[in-house]
């Protein structure tokens, strides 16, 4: 198996100029890039600042991906585990999605997780796709996306990362991308689609931007496959609670602590578990071995049926539970 690489530190002095990236057709249903950003992206390895959303806190010089692994290594240090909650930016509308944001950061969740709408989610289930489709058609586009973050992460105190498929990654090209992630705020991406031994070029960039690459764990993955996901990842360890596809499950899928056991022996890397976490039970059963629960398709659907009010009910109803999970 072909070594992943190791992510190539930051040079010296500004960045370069925005890659354009390998030559890639636009993902159907996306659209090209609407506009640029109105102001240029800040320079992320020197971001000397006061950390947003944290009214007269104390100057700071932290790369994103350290203010992603010092929230989870607190929650570690506290023995409590974390809630990952994730959305679609841009459903129900891009201001709908701006505010479900900030409820579930108010109602308890410890890491935000912002899904950019793609035309063909590849690991998402019916409810997830019903959301992203909404957003299209009201035309969010990763413009829309970027300047949401921006927003989000100027007013909460909670590490944003994205969930983003590479297609999407590679439109902009690496270095662009991880560089607008980084002037955003935001601390790091989940790539679902793009295996560690074919990620150089991201690596790359995130490590100049100083994102956490955050990779995936399957109940299929061979220990090899978990070493390179070991040695590649930065942030936590997305450890998949099921196979196949995002959705709402009766029950946890059977294997799941083993996989994090296993993933636990190639690293010190916070573990957090998702893809089927449905329930307040369920998520504290996964806090109860892993680093972290991570619940998407049961957000999703409560802010669809029940608006606000029901999506910050339910987020600290699952924080609740996620964070007394253990004695």
């Amino acid at each position: 198996m072909p070594d992943p690489g190791t992510p190539v530190p930051a040079p010296p002095g500004p960045p370069p100029p925005p890659a354009a990236g390998r030559p890639q057709p636009d993902p159907p249903g996306s659209g090209p890039p609407v506009g640029e950003r109105s102001r240029p992206p800040r320079d992320p390895r020197a971001d000397v600042h006061t950390p947003r959303g944290r009214a007269g806190g104390a100057t700071l010089t932290l790369a994103p991906v350290e203010r992603l692994e010092g929230r989870l290594g607190q929650l570690r240090r506290e023995g409590r585990a974390a809630l990952v909650a994730y959305g679609v930016a841009g459903y129900p509308d891009l201001d709908g999605s701006l505010a479900a944001f900030r409820a579930m950061a108010e109602a308890g969740a410890d890491v935000l997780e912002v899904g950019p709408p793609y035309s063909d989610p590849l690991i998402d289930g019916p409810v997830i796709q019903r959301a992203v489709t909404a957003a299209l058609d009201a035309g969010t586009r990763m413009d829309d996306v970027l300047g949401l973050v921006d927003e989000l992460t100027a007013s909460v105190d909670v590490p944003v990362v994205l969930l983003v498929y590479y297609n999407l990654v590679a439109h902009r090209g690496p270095r662009r991308f991880a560089a607008e992630l980084a002037a955003a705020g935001a601390c790091g991406a989940v790539v679902p689609d793009l295996p560690p031994e074919e990620a150089r070029e991201w690596l790359e960039a995130a490590a100049a931007a100083g994102i956490a690459p955050v990779f995936l764990a399957a109940p299929t993955s061979s220990d090899s496959r978990l070493a390179a996901v070991a040695r590649a990842g930065r942030g936590f360890v997305y450890a998949q609670a099921s196979l196949g596809v995002t959705g709402l499950r009766a029950s946890l899928a059977a294997g799941i602590e083993e996989l994090v056991g296993r993933v636990r022996a190639h690293t010190d890397l916070p573990v957090c578990a998702g893809i089927g976490v449905s329930t307040a039970e369920q998520a504290a059963a996964v806090a109860g071995f892993a680093d972290g629960a991570i619940v998407g398709t049961a957000l999703v659907r409560r802010l669809g049926d029940a608006g606000l009010d029901g999506l910050r009910a339910f987020t600290a109803e699952l924080a609740e539970a996620v964070h007394t999970s253990r004695p």
